[in-house]
């Protein structure tokens, strides 16, 4: 089933808008050719609309906000549902700032989404500000461990159940869930944490799988999450004496570039809950 989202997205390749932030903006566009999509980026209010019109999915990620593509967000967005496309938000810092806090909150209140894909952090920090959360689970633990994964899967198909969609929790263990199963992912290498972007290039990627499987949004979900952690380890794996954490960035997209179906379906390690 995961091999099969990865082909459906090489063989429809689907064209998703971005409203990212500058820092990997590049990062993105690459991470989507390398998987089959293609990628285009627009956060100006006056030509979103227009942009996410001619597209499948829209990915919104709040890493480096502005007013401008704040206004930009709630346009695209609400063109994006009016229209049936994919919507992702990946709430990047969340729990930093009022205005990152404030902004993802509104943006779950305001718009539909399909997924919803951050860190532990910042995912407790969008239950607790919409109020779709109390008590125990405000608890969970920032780190997602095997100690801690039973609380954690419980916290994510809660955090799904009520916020209506996708919730796809990324760590050293990810889990993606739908509200009544979850998968439980554990491909991936510590060493990616040392390079910025790789949260938002999979968030882009995400976009794509979801939007070129829309009949399987759950598995197409997991399968973006696999692929980025495998891509990792093949990454990690090519690594030569010398090479540094740019390098790794490119051996990890080079990895997704080359990966297929059954390199996927072979090396992707995870559970169903």
């Amino acid at each position: 089933m995961l091999g099969n989202c990865m082909t459906n997205v090489r063989e429809k390749g689907p064209l998703v808008h971005n409203i990212t932030n500058y820092v990997t903006v590049n990062d993105v566009a690459n991470i989507l050719l390398a998987c089959g999509a293609s990628p285009i980026m627009s956060d100006e209010p006056e030509d979103v609309e227009d942009i996410t019109s001619i597209c499948g999915g829209l990915n919104i990620n709040i890493g480096t906000l502005n007013k401008r593509s704040i206004e930009g967000m709630f346009l695209a967005g609400r063109k994006a549902n009016e229209l049936g496309h994919v919507l992702l938000l990946d709430p990047v810092g969340a729990g930093a700032s009022a205005l990152r806090t404030d902004t993802a909150v509104r943006l779950m209140e305001e718009l539909r989404f399909d997924v919803i894909r951050g860190n532990i952090s910042e995912i407790k920090t969008l239950a607790l500000g919409s109020g779709t959360t109390k008590g125990v689970d405000a608890d969970i633990a920032d780190a997602v461990t095997e100690e801690s994964l039973d609380g954690a899967v419980a916290f994510a198909k809660d955090f799904a159940k009520k916020a209506g969609c996708i919730a796809a929790i990324t760590g050293a263990i990810d889990l993606v869930s739908d509200g009544e199963q979850c998968y439980v992912i554990r491909n991936g290498r510590p060493e990616m944490g040392r390079i910025t972007g790789t949260g938002c290039q999979l968030s882009g990627m995400m976009t794509a799988f979801v939007t070129a499987n829309p009949e399987n949004k759950l598995p197409a979900a997991a399968a973006a999450v696999c692929a980025m952690g495998l891509a990792g380890e093949l990454g990690y794996a090519r690594m030569q004496e010398g090479d540094g954490n740019s390098t790794y960035r490119n051996r990890i997209i080079d990895a997704v570039y080359h990966m297929d179906a059954a390199v996927l379906e072979k090396g992707a390690k995870y559970e169903v809950r």
